[in-house]
């Protein structure tokens, strides 16, 4: 792999990082080495995460969101991680066919097979954030695959994670039970027209009453949208500024970044055949 690669990136060169987040993937030689070159330019993106099951409308919220931010003339990248086909172990691109900002170019967008990985993202995720944080760009949203009650890695590469619930799956319950709450910076209730929206939003409010973030000067907010219309989408974007202001101002966004530099790509978050120790 030649090494001009990451010099690209550097440069906001799409092509380029599309290259590497592959070779990333694919553990291919000198991949980690690229990395290593970008280290010392990442840190400047805020990396928002979006988690919750299947069918609670992510993919939406995304692209919502995505528009928001872009109103504000920041520049985002998205990585979706998304089920592997079975017979490639390629993404099925579900997530990136749904959005509609994959034709804006300030927009990044790119699907990550999760390759039978658990805990919602794919092993490449934090090494193709690293590169998009390399880019330039100011915001970075990840979407885990839907897989529920163990979503819980995109706690570890996010500095705000969001956790979406809708009214009558019937596994809101068991989610918070499986330690998901505990990850949650913010709260959505989308396709919040639903009947029983009001009683889940009950259900949060009593949870986080029970267990508020040890030491912590935040306490979830509880968002309601319909992503579908946009409905409650700025809600949620003032929301998460309002987290991004709360951890910079607390040090906490600092504390945040020093535990996700120690994953390092022996913390699977590269393929096997990839990983070394920085």
């Amino acid at each position: 792999m030649r090494t001009a690669l990451a010099d690209r990136v550097l440069k906001g060169d799409i092509l380029a990082a599309a290259r590497l987040i592959t070779a990333i993937e694919d553990g291919a030689p000198g991949a980690l080495a690229q990395l290593k070159r970008l280290k010392a330019h990442t840190g400047r993106a805020y990396v928002i995460g979006i988690t919750g099951a299947s069918g609670v409308g992510k993919s939406t919220l995304v692209d919502r969101l995505v528009g928001f931010f872009r109103e504000q003339g920041l520049s985002l990248a998205v990585a979706a991680a998304d089920p592997s086909s079975p017979f490639t172990q390629g993404a099925i691109l579900g997530d990136r066919i749904r959005m509609q900002c994959q034709r804006d170019e300030g927009v990044f967008i790119r699907s990550l097979a999760t390759r039978g990985q658990v805990g919602g993202l794919s092993r490449a995720t934090l090494g193709a954030i690293q590169v998009m944080d390399a880019m330039g760009r100011d915001i970075i949203l990840v979407e885990t695959v839907g897989a529920g009650q163990i979503e819980m890695d995109i706690a570890a590469v996010a500095d705000s994670c969001v956790v979406v619930l809708v009214p009558g799956l019937g596994d809101e319950v068991q989610m918070l039970k499986a330690g998901i709450l505990e990850a949650a910076d913010i709260l959505v209730i989308n396709k919040a027209a639903r009947e029983g929206a009001d009683d889940l939003r009950r259900s949060l409010e009593v949870m986080l009453g029970l267990r508020a973030h040890p030491g912590s000067g935040w306490s979830p907010a509880i968002i309601l949208t319909e992503a579908i219309s946009g409905e409650g989408i700025d809600e949620l974007a003032r929301a998460i500024l309002r987290h991004k202001e709360y951890l910079v101002s607390s040090g906490r966004l600092a504390e945040r970044r020093l535990e996700r530099a120690k994953l390092g790509p022996a913390k699977a978050v590269l393929p096997l055949s990839c990983q070394e120790p920085y």
